[in-house]
């Protein structure tokens, strides 16, 4: 199987499919195209029946070979890749068991230097797939493209494994946050689903970030610097009073597990205007209302030092911590938790400091954890991953369709 998984995933890294965030079209970029058309044909190739809408889901079907009334199971992931990095002309290399040390990527000077990246030495001994250095690998997420496609050829292959129904779907845009947007929960017709879109070995996340986005534009008095005294009013010090009254330690470089966090990604500005763009993240419910308030007080409290309201601020909700729908539903946890337990695999279920389409799925009215699939580094030069752990996730998917037919 690892022969064949280092063959697919090296097809599929090749098609560029990075997503566009300033695009308004679904998918927003034409290239994701080209890896959705090539799935619709493998996927007829091993004559399932499919459904490629023209928003880009592409849904297929592997039919139950049981009569007993087994709960349809759906497995997704997305084909897009991430905007951060370069995703063009992708020139995978392998490496044959890992031996711990540095690796060398290509010529691009760049290296994957475990004192720099430790939990690389987790998959010491595995065959990794790794980039050139020269752009991303796409891994993310078409390593679990991959798993879920060698898991429907190997249940066709080995009719003598009983499930029932199974849906796959594979969507666009995720990485930038609109891949549930314009998915049919109905059409898609499961009870619950699994998103392969995790990072390492044993990840079983049901838990994500509460999330929203505030925009805030600062609007200043500009006049001559020689006679502003009491005139002036300097946007770029009112956005910088914005972000000294946050609590300086609640920012993504000082929080871990749990702990939430304020993240300025974007500041612009000069002394007549200025904006900012901070992300809000919270898994509690409340500390995540009241983070949104901490800003809103912030806002008033800066208006209210001047004769006009300077500061403008707008928020909107991103996604929810899926828990609260999922872990009503502890059967769909526990299914992959006794797969795990059967294939030797630790599970960790820390939150996800994150979302993922499940985080929107799950209140769409699917609910959806998030399996592993074995890669890490996301999004840049140095992601890797290890073929043998994809194998691993392989076997989970073959794994939770034989296990929810025994129920």
């Amino acid at each position: 199987m690892k022969e064949q998984i280092i063959e697919r995933l090296s097809r599929y890294v090749k098609i560029n499919t990075q997503s566009d965030p300033s695009s308004e079209t679904t998918p927003s970029t034409e290239r994701q195209w080209d890896l959705l058309h090539l799935l619709e044909s493998e996927l007829k190739a091993m004559g399932l029946e499919t459904d490629l809408d023209h928003h880009g889901y592409l849904f297929a079907t592997l039919e139950a070979n049981i009569e007993t009334d087994a709960p349809t199971i759906g497995f997704l992931a997305h084909v897009d890749t991430s905007p951060d990095f370069n995703a063009a002309n992708v020139n995978p290399q392998i490496i044959d068991l890992y031996d711990g040390g540095v690796i060398t990527l290509g010529t691009s000077g760049r290296e994957i230097n475990p004192e720099v990246f430790p939990d690389i030495l987790k998959v010491k001994g595995h065959t990794l797939m790794t980039t050139d250095g020269t752009s991303l690998l796409g891994a993310d997420d078409k390593a679990g493209v991959v798993e879920i496609m060698e898991a429907l050829q190997y249940l066709i292959e080995h009719p003598e494994i009983k499930h029932g129904r199974i849906r796959v779907g594979f969507t666009p845009d995720e990485e930038i946050g609109r891949g549930p947007h314009k998915f049919d929960v109905e059409r898609f017709d499961a009870e619950f689903a699994y998103t392969m879109d995790g990072s390492q070995l044993g990840e079983l996340q049901f838990e994500s970030f509460n999330a929203a986005e505030a925009k805030i534009t600062f609007e200043g008095v500009n006049v001559h610097p020689g006679s502003a005294k009491d005139k002036m009013v300097n946007a770029l010090n009112l956005a910088h009073a914005f972000h000294q009254a946050l609590p300086a330690n609640e920012v993504p470089e000082h929080t871990e597990g749990y702990e939430g966090f304020f993240h300025l990604m974007e500041m612009n500005g000069n002394v007549e205007t200025a904006t900012a763009h901070y992300i809000i993240r919270d898994h509690d419910s409340i500390s995540f209302e009241n983070r949104k308030q901490q800003l809103i007080a912030i806002q008033k409290d800066i208006n209210a030092r001047y004769y006009y309201d300077p500061v403008h601020l707008v928020i909107n909700d991103q996604y929810r911590n899926m828990a609260e729908k999922i872990t009503p539903l502890q059967h769909i946890i526990d299914i992959p938790k006794a797969v795990y337990a059967e294939l030797n695999i630790t599970p960790n279920t820390e939150p996800i400091r994150g979302g993922t389409d499940g985080s929107q799925l799950s209140f769409m009215g699917l609910p959806t954890p998030n399996l592993f699939t074995g890669c890490d580094n996301f999004h840049g030069p140095y992601e890797y991953a290890s073929i043998d752990v994809m194998t691993q996730a392989v076997q989970v998917i073959v794994g939770i369709v034989q296990k929810a037919a025994e129920k």
